[in-house]
């Protein structure tokens, strides 16, 4: 199972766990539109090895139903990546000051990033508690762990000036607890629970951020996406059978300095 799969990295975790043999479904918005990674992958490993599921993470019983259905036709899960989240890239769009972020936008970041992926992991997780087996791996950050620096985006012509949502990091340091919170508990019956946290992945930004940044990482450059792919066969598979509960950071040493 992975959410969020018409996102940025959605295609990425799929593909990575459907070259390793495995079946994925695909869970994202009603009115999301097919990405073309995810449409390649389709045509690649056919829907019979890659569905498409359309839900609210939010609502649950959208969920419930999903994963019955899932039962039914494949199965119960032995991987599931919460990857689903809100964030906003560096640019022009809608830009606050740091005193006037209405709390509105606040609300719905960790409304998303934290409690949506609270309750998918309630849901399906709850099958592989009955079942005595599975890898739960949560999508985290580097900005789990540090603030944004600001100097990285003073750059962009943006009024006011762009700064990363407040609440994103927040939100994504509550998933790295709740990793710990869920791995604790279904420790004992077999269930994994771990953290995957990406540091900058390229996709899209300007030449200057791109320089900024591979400026403050020890490798010196930005994560490209099959950076990332390695590290998520280790914690979905048998490779990571003794962790469980950690935040495996992927972020070229951004956090070690």
């Amino acid at each position: 199972m992975v959410t969020g799969v018409l996102g940025k990295l959605g295609p990425t975790w799929c593909g990575a766990l459907l070259e390793a043999g495995a079946t994925v479904v695909g869970i994202d918005l009603p009115a999301a539109k097919i990405s073309l990674g995810f449409a390649e992958l389709q045509e690649r490993y056919g829907q019979e090895r890659l569905y498409l599921e359309r839900g609210d993470i939010c609502d649950r019983a959208q969920i419930v139903d999903i994963r019955d259905r899932i039962l039914a036709q494949v199965g119960i899960p032995s991987i599931l990546v919460n990857n689903a989240g809100i964030d906003q890239p560096p640019g022009p769009a809608k830009t606050y000051l740091l005193e006037e972020v209405p709390l509105e936008v606040c609300r719905q970041v960790f409304e998303v990033n934290i409690l949506g992926a609270f309750q998918v992991t309630q849901i399906f997780g709850s099958s592989m508690v009955k079942a005595k087996r599975g890898s739960i791996i949560n999508i985290g950050s580097l900005y789990a762990s540090v603030s944004p620096d600001v100097r990285m985006y003073d750059h962009l012509d943006c009024d006011p000036p762009f700064i990363k949502p407040p609440a994103y990091g927040a939100s994504k340091a509550a998933l790295i607890n709740l990793t710990r919170y869920f791995a604790t508990h279904w420790g004992p019956v077999g269930v994994r629970v771990n953290a995957l946290s990406p540091g900058g992945v390229l996709g899209g930004q300007d030449a200057e951020f791109k320089r900024k940044f591979g400026d403050r990482v020890p490798l010196g450059r930005m994560a490209n996406l099959d950076d990332l792919i390695g590290p998520l066969i280790f914690l979905a598979s048998d490779a990571s059978a003794y962790v469980t509960g950690i935040e495996l950071l992927v972020d070229g040493g951004f956090t070690a300095w």
